[in-house]
């Protein structure tokens, strides 16, 4: 290499950086990110105590790294630089062919101490609690995983959890294998999709010795057909053709009270803003939220049901109001109240605690099930 050939090549690459630089200077910051989907780090507040404890270095590092020009463009660049050098994994998601399916944890501590919680539930209450774990697609398609691809055994999990709480179970892991080779969840995003929340449904039915509405009772709709969901976010994979969704359950007939801000608001069963958004999963029910209600006076029962749960039930709550006359949604996450008081309170049938396998074994709240 010649000394004039590094003159030029120090003088492009200073270039860059002073253009970098100069872009991030003259760009405003953005609050969020959509095709991550998650709020984006701002400038830290300098303090005397963040600087002391360091704190503020690691968020200044972090708001350098979100803000940083073009950051959706390097990151998509960067997972298809890996994939062409081999590479079958990316932060924690496997691409599988045209599909993403996420890694998970494995279950800890927090999980026995979680399945404890749910117990002490049950003795609380003299309704009868169910558990039901519904296992992610990494164990539902665990033939699409690259070879030796480590991933938790989340039927043993679950074959466990039942045995060490003796509580009855919602078998959400039989029917999902038994129907694996259809679409039951998206191959962005790491929900069950539609189809999938059908089949979740016959079984919390069947477990509770409910005849569940036929399938063909039901006019699929499909309402997107450019759904990116959380592993499209998560990975940088961003050439896969989207996902379609679908709506099955029509809205007549329904009444849905939300009490985002903590009163009663109506809601609906489909908000269908978010089909014009990123997050186009929270269409169902209008996303996260402490307490939701759903009633329908024609339901197939006159029967009251409780799911605390996690975000798979809202695609499943749409199929469950068409068989109990009232679904009462609790997301721990956001509600704080005792559940079985509130259970008592509003004359509840039956208890479900239902999260998916990956979100029992690391969520925090569930503590709140022994108030």
């Amino acid at each position: 290499m010649t000394k004039k050939y590094a003159i030029c090549l120090s003088g492009l690459f200073c270039a860059f950086l002073f253009g970098v630089m100069a872009l991030h200077l003259a760009l405003p910051d953005r609050a969020r990110s959509e095709t991550e989907n998650r709020t984006l780090q701002q400038f830290p507040a300098f303090t005397a105590a963040a600087v002391a404890d360091g704190t503020f270095m690691e968020d200044t590092e972090d708001y350098l790294a979100d803000q940083f020009p073009g950051r959706d463009g390097w990151t998509g660049m960067k997972a298809r630089v890996e994939q062409m050098l081999g590479k079958t994994e990316f932060r924690g998601v496997y691409l599988c062919g045209d599909t993403l399916i996420n890694r998970g944890d494995e279950p800890g501590a927090l999980a026995e101490k979680n399945l404890s919680y749910v117990s002490a539930l049950a003795e609380k209450t003299g309704i009868p609690v169910y558990l039901g774990l519904i296992p992610t697609a990494s164990e539902i398609w665990r033939d699409k995983l690259p070879s030796g691809a480590p991933v938790s055994d989340q039927s043993a999990f679950i074959e466990n959890a039942l045995a060490e709480t003796g509580l009855p179970g919602v078998d959400y892991l039989s029917v999902l294998k038994e129907h694996a080779g259809e679409a039951v969840y998206y191959r962005t995003d790491h929900h069950w999709t539609s189809l999938g929340a059908y089949y979740g449904y016959t079984a919390l039915c069947n477990s509770l010795g409910i005849t569940p509405v036929r399938i063909d009772s039901f006019t699929q709709k499909t309402v997107s057909e450019d759904f990116n969901g959380t592993l499209y976010s998560t990975s940088g994979v961003h050439w896969l053709i989207p996902d379609t969704m679908e709506y099955y359950v029509p809205e007549e007939g329904l009444t849905v009270t939300s009490w985002r801000s903590g009163k009663a608001e109506a809601a609906a069963l489909y908000d269908r803003t978010y089909l014009e958004k990123k997050d186009k999963y929270s269409s169902f029910l209008g996303g996260n939220q402490p307490l939701c209600v759903i009633e329908n006076p024609n339901a197939a029962t006159d029967q009251k049901i409780l799911l605390v749960r996690d975000s798979y039930a809202d695609a499943m709550a749409p199929f469950l109001a068409q068989t109990f006359a009232e679904v009462h949604l609790l997301d721990l996450r956001y509600y704080r109240l005792p559940v079985a008081q509130y259970a008592a309170e509003n004359g509840i049938d039956d208890i479900v605690v239902s999260y998916s396998v990956q979100n029992f074994v690391t969520d925090n709240n569930l503590l709140f099930l022994s108030q």
